[in-house]
């Protein structure tokens, strides 16, 4: 259980980031839910939330911007006094050959997966510092570990997650903070259910299941990692992607 914990997931409105919030209030945690444009779904978030028992609130913020989430985070500690765990999920794609990619498109994606983790784990990490604990769980993605075309951008975004990941365990360690990432595969979200028939079946070719995730399979080990049970799991990267990046 996560009973007096208060946990700060970034996109959280929906698809992964909204399982995680119900899995992370299903434990009994304080969620803080973090969006960007989505009001209206963060809100039903929020009501999903205080339906299991959980207490929380939204907080718009675009977690790209540094001062932005600096704000966000000295909001949620005058309120609760403390923060305990960290999700970064918040991302967006701008698929292209990179023969066709602009400079903006490239950009955004950076700015959005992965200069928002430095955002919020040097922002977070202050708090945590001074708690001498805590949990930050980063959302990386197969494409990070596999590369995948036309994707370069979303999957130089999340190689970086990666190697952000794996340097904060280092630097965190020694005060009781862990710091691991999820690699989700194919997982069935809004942003999945925009590909064409004929990409899902070249995609569920490549799954070792034949199947998509759920965002429940993301959402179950991301609990997991901000348990006591994970107390001595930092650094690691974690495959949740029906067995695609077996090696």
């Amino acid at each position: 259980m996560l009973e007096g914990k208060v946990a700060l997931v970034t996109g959280a409105s929906r698809g992964i980031g909204r399982a995680i919030a119900l899995a992370l209030a299903g434990e009994k945690a304080t969620v803080i839910i973090n969006y960007n444009g989505s009001k209206d779904r963060a809100e039903e978030t929020l009501a999903e939330v205080r339906a299991l028992g959980a207490d929380g609130m939204t907080i718009q913020c675009d977690v790209s911007n540094t001062a932005a989430v600096d704000t966000m985070v000295k909001e949620a500690v005058k309120v609760y006094g403390r923060l305990d765990i960290l999700v970064n999920n918040a991302g967006i794609t701008r698929d292209n050959l990179i023969m066709k990619m602009s400079e903006e498109d490239f950009d955004a994606v950076i700015g959005a997966n992965l200069k928002s983790c430095f955002n919020t784990i040097k922002a977070v990490s202050r708090q945590m510092l001074r708690q001498r604990a805590g949990r930050i769980i980063n959302i990386a993605s197969v494409s990070g570990i596999l590369g995948n075309a036309g994707q370069a951008n979303y999957a130089a975004s999340k190689a970086g997650v990666i190697g952000l990941t794996r340097t904060m365990a280092r630097e965190l360690a020694s005060r009781g903070i862990t710091v691991n990432a999820i690699a989700p595969g194919f997982v069935d979200t809004d942003m999945t259910q925009a590909l064409s028939e004929s990409v899902k079946e070249a995609a569920t070719a490549q799954i070792p299941l034949k199947r998509f995730g759920k965002p429940e399979d993301i959402a179950y080990m991301a609990a997991f990692l901000a348990s006591e049970r994970a107390s001595y799991i930092t650094g690691q990267i974690i495959s949740v992607d029906g067995g695609m990046a077996i090696g």
